[in-house]
């Protein structure tokens, strides 16, 4: 009876930490950005990078195409990059926060929640970059997660398409489909650039780029218009 009381206050206090706060920001929380606004208007983001074997390529991809993005970057991958941050920035695109350590904040203290947020604001501005937006690595975060957000005027983007990029048995021709199936006006698109780095499977950035090389000349003759602001 002991354990079962231990375990149900656990639960309990996991539920309250982490659940709650999760489920609020992607059912109900009106300041989380979950849609783009404009008939037609799509948003493209990418998380985990900057990833120095893809980003080339897919900054190539985006040029080629005239599609600008946001790239909510893990701050010690952007830290270990600051030469592929400051192309990014030049080719007209824009630099969200994905966290420090791409860590799931579900599980995790205030005092960390507390460092997250500091450590990857440092890296920032050491980069020069006054961003603004932000998104909790799988969408999740915890008691404390908003607290902090306000607290530094941080913007949560969210998505409402993904194409299972980072999954090693999606094919070029399956991230195609699904991206033409699942994109609608103000959707919001989020693909992943980093691969295995942070839990993806190695070389799935390599096929995401072929399906979205496809689906983004589709999308443009269905007359669909990519924003990032």
């Amino acid at each position: 009876m002991i354990v079962l009381k231990i375990l149900l206050g656990l639960l309990v206090v996991f539920f309250v930490h982490s659940i709650a706060p999760t489920y609020y920001n992607k059912l109900f929380n009106k300041r989380v950005v979950k849609e783009v606004d404009g008939d037609k208007n799509i948003m493209l983001t990418f998380d985990d990078g900057p990833d120095r074997r893809y980003i080339y390529d897919l900054m190539d991809l985006l040029d080629r195409h005239d599609v600008k993005a946001i790239f909510f970057m893990v701050g010690e991958n952007a830290e270990k990059n600051k030469d592929i941050v400051k192309e990014l920035v030049d080719r007209g695109h824009r630099v969200g926060m994905h966290s420090w350590q791409h860590k799931n904040a579900m599980l995790y203290s205030y005092f960390y929640t507390k460092k997250d947020f500091e450590n990857s604001i440092r890296i920032m501005k050491e980069l020069n970059l006054n961003t603004r937006l932000y998104r909790p690595p799988w969408g999740h975060v915890n008691i404390f997660s908003n607290f902090f957000a306000k607290k530094y005027g941080m913007r949560l983007i969210y998505w409402n398409v993904m194409a299972e990029d980072w999954k090693a048995s999606s094919s070029p021709k399956m991230i195609h489909r699904k991206l033409l199936d699942r994109v609608k006006s103000h959707s919001i698109i989020c693909l992943h650039d980093a691969g295995e780095n942070s839990g993806g499977a190695p070389g799935a950035p390599i096929n995401m780029m072929g399906g979205l090389d496809l689906a983004i000349r589709d999308l443009k003759d269905l007359g669909y218009k990519f924003k990032i602001d």
